[in-house]
């Protein structure tokens, strides 16, 4: 084994008097892929940030070809050698590609080199670098007239540019197409081989196992291990990520409730796909069920509700809601035909933070009615006042800013709005996420409810535990691609395990 090109030790960072990395290490060998994998949250963009000279360290060495460093900026971790390549592509759309390619350090030209650019040498350089990695494009074009699978290729070579020993890939394959993907793990091993040393962030495992050498676990700020990929089978590393071995078997709640399979389907997908987001999948709901879906982080789960509630729109298969082909244009045409969406980011794409509880469960209401429509003040107080009574709501006032109410009483104040409207078909997006252990029981309870009362769910959870405790059914994502389905009762073993299996595609 050679000897590390940068070598993490006892790293910690805090923020306060909350530590968010703890004793944490990291071996980055010339001539290797090295995998950085752990669920959300477990420390694996901060510790990127502490490498990249984003965030300062609050303990712990790096040493960089065994000399120690700190870098204090991004500019000086790249004058070091360490670049990196972020998940959403950070160019400049209206310049060219060599332009971007040597934003900043632009070769210069005269008897002092100093205010004159050598165009000339920009774009033959640039020629040079993207001919590294395999491309062969005319780089006096525009950014913006190139795919997103080229503008990946052109950060890659704006990265090496500086002469790097380190490249960091968050999340490179995000936006890629199956053939760019394999594209980009050519260019990843053309680099290994010239002794590269390169860290893969990704929350695909087929993909990981596909061009990985090396695998490090973080969980929950903490270092976990080191692995060659080749010694670690999937089951293992999801175990390591999760902190625990799988979990015994669980009889859900729904399970012990009956589901009347002659109801009609109320929603059906067929071959249901967007290129470059979510793989052709068949699935269906009925009246009274609570379908999940289960799969680690980018298993297309959020890409999937967004194509059914008119977020998005697909280019493959058809959708059917009563028997009957329909193609949502917008979330209005959704919401028309009685469907609705609670979405994973409370935050941003959920509350307005600056209204009350009472308009912000009003919103959806007021938005199927119109603005000629617009309800009166006092309805939307006695609507409001209905459910905040109904799901237990925490809050002084219906006037209250929402903002000022916990998180899981933010999230059941969501819910609301959409029930306000009716819906018949509900679309939860970890709705439990980032609340509390009381809430959560509260709001699973509510979602079996909804369903012993006619309404269909679907279930959208990273939490494994409630996903088998809800679901009738439950349908299993992995990489963009639904890969089964798991009846009622399944335990938390059995969907890891379908996550876990090799698959091989059609």
């Amino acid at each position: 084994m050679s000897t590390p090109v940068l070598e993490l030790s006892g790293i910690d960072k805090r923020f306060g008097d909350v530590s968010v990395l703890r004793d944490v290490k990291l071996r980055l060998y010339p001539g290797e892929i090295h995998a950085l994998m752990g669920q959300n949250g477990a420390g694996k963009s901060t510790l990127i940030k502490l490498l990249t000279g984003v965030l300062e360290s609050s303990g712990g060495q790096m040493l960089l070809e065994g000399r120690p460093i700190r870098p204090a900026s991004p500019l000086e971790a790249q004058k070091l050698g360490i670049s990196t390549v972020y998940q959403e592509v950070n160019l400049c759309p209206n310049l060219t590609v060599a332009e971007n390619i040597f934003a900043g350090r632009y070769p210069r030209c005269g008897a002092l080199q100093g205010f004159r650019i050598d165009w000339s040498a920009v774009n033959l350089r640039a020629r040079e670098l993207l001919g590294r990695i395999g491309l062969d494009i005319d780089v006096t074009q525009l950014l913006s007239s190139c795919s997103v699978a080229v503008q990946q290729m052109v950060a890659i070579a704006r990265a090496l540019g500086v002469e790097a020993k380190v490249l960091i890939l968050d999340e490179p394959t995000s936006s890629l197409d199956d053939d760019e993907v394999q594209k980009l793990f050519a260019v990843l091993r053309r680099l290994r081989g010239e002794g590269l040393a390169i860290v893969f962030v990704t929350h695909f495992l087929n993909q990981m196992y596909a061009v990985s050498d090396r695998i490090t676990v973080l969980r929950n700020g903490e270092w976990v291990g080191e692995w060659k990929a080749a010694e670690l089978g999937p089951q293992a590393l999801i175990s390591a990520m999760l902190g625990r071995e799988f979990a015994a078997s669980v009889a859900s709640a729904a399970a012990l409730s009956m589901l009347d399979a002659s109801e009609p389907v109320l929603l059906q997908a067929e071959g249901l796909g967007q290129a470059g987001q979510l793989f052709p999948l068949d699935l269906s709901l009925r009246a009274g069920e609570v379908v999940g879906l289960a799969g680690l982080l980018g298993a297309g789960r959020t890409e999937l509700a967004r194509l059914l509630f008119g977020l998005a729109s697909p280019d493959q298969g058809t959708l059917q809601v009563d028997g009957q082909a329909v193609q949502f244009t917008s979330p209005a045409d959704a919401i028309a035909l009685g469907l609705a969406l609670c979405p994973e980011e409370r935050k941003t794409d959920g509350i307005v933070a600056e209204l009350s509880v009472r308009e912000n469960i009003a919103l959806a209401l007021q938005a199927r009615l119109g603005v000629r429509r617009f309800i009166p003040r006092a309805e939307q107080v006695v609507l409001a006042e209905r459910f905040v009574k109904a799901l237990g709501i925490q809050t002084a006032s219906v006037e209250t800013p929402i903002g000022l109410l916990s998180g899981g009483n933010q999230q059941k104040a969501m819910i609301a709005r959409w029930l306000a409207t009716e819906p018949r078909l509900l679309i939860l997006d970890e709705p439990t996420r980032g609340i509390d252990v009381a809430a959560k029981q509260e709001i699973m309870d509510e979602i079996l409810r909804l369903a012993q009362n006619g309404m269909a769910v679907l279930f959208i959870s990273s939490e494994m535990s409630e996903v088998v405790r809800v679901s009738h059914r439950i349908a299993v994502l992995r990489d963009r691609r639904k890969v089964g389905e798991l009846p009622a009762g399944s335990s938390e073993d059995a969907v890891y395990e379908l996550i876990a299996a090799e698959h091989e595609h059609a």
